[in-house]
């Protein structure tokens, strides 16, 4: 059977960043969005199949102002996870595929088969386009101590307070709202290591993602402080990794983490730069012990 259609959408000015392209905040609300009416059109639910483990997000495409936007979800049972809601889209107006997103869910054996029973309509191979590249499969641990990470030279990148208005129809702060915390943060640990506003301004480059793994604990409700450390896990030729570390700052427990590979863009002819060996230097002075 075909997948469902689950999203048709628009890329909006506000959507988008200094690169002059959909933020990945946005991203992964267009991502939220299909999946809750992939969950309508299905009725699948975590009361089946336990809480999502990670959403596995790769980035093939560039969607600018204007683009159409369309989604297809449906189920695998043949990708890393027990279970995968697999999320392709794609601008509308050439077929061309922009991004994915893997949703990973291990139900337990005993509603393995009542949930292949009830998706057996939008059951699909996993496509090889949205299997993990950057990032192995399962989830991050969860274990990490906000005193631990500094000493191993992790940076505090930011603070933020979840209000009413970041929370969606269950009462908590989805995706996106995370994804907010760690965009806007992000360019403070670039910025230590070396790659400065003036620095990418100079050479007209921008800071791309290319692939993102998100992992979540306990559900995030309105009223909760945060903080977030992060520090560089890799630096090759023109990628590089970096981890954060999203805690919730009154019991300094982390609840979420986000494995991220990007690149630093030249915005002419929108490649990925082979970073100098200052640039290698600077980030690996950020590496997590």
């Amino acid at each position: 059977m075909p997948a469902l259609e689950t999203l048709r959408s628009f890329v909006n000015t506000w959507e988008c960043d200094e690169n002059d392209h959909l933020n990945v905040q946005f991203y992964f609300a267009k991502f939220e969005e299909a999946d809750r009416q992939f969950r309508f059109m299905t009725g699948f639910s975590e009361a089946q199949a336990g809480p999502r483990r990670v959403r596995h997000v790769r980035y093939h495409g560039e969607m600018f102002v204007g683009s159409l936007v369309e989604i297809t979800s449906h189920a695998a049972f043949d990708g890393p996870y027990m279970l995968s809601i697999v999320h392709v889209m794609r601008d509308r107006s050439t077929g061309r595929i922009a991004a994915t997103a893997l949703d990973g869910y291990a139900p337990s054996d005993r509603a393995i088969k009542d949930i292949r029973k009830r998706l057996d309509n939008v059951i699909e191979e996993m496509p090889a386009v949205a299997a993990p590249r950057s990032f192995e499969a399962v989830p991050a641990s969860l274990d990490a101590k906000d005193a631990e990470l500094r000493a191993a030279n992790a940076q505090l990148i930011t603070r933020a307070t979840v209000l009413p208005r970041d929370c969606v129809l269950d009462g908590n702060a989805d995706d996106r709202f995370v994804l907010a915390c760690l965009t806007d943060g992000a360019p403070h640990l670039w910025e230590s290591a070396g790659m400065t506003r003036p620095w990418l301004d100079k050479n007209d480059y921008g800071r791309v993602a290319l692939e993102m793994k998100l992992t979540r604990g306990m559900p995030i409700k309105a009223g909760t402080v945060l903080h977030v450390l992060s520090g560089i896990t890799s630096v090759g030729d023109k990628t590089f990794t970096f981890r954060h570390h999203v805690f919730e700052s009154a019991s300094q427990r982390l609840i979420a983490v986000m494995d991220v590979t990007a690149i630093i863009m030249d915005l002419e002819n929108r490649k990925a730069v082979k970073l100098s060996e200052d640039a290698r230097n600077g980030l690996r002075s950020h590496m997590l012990g």
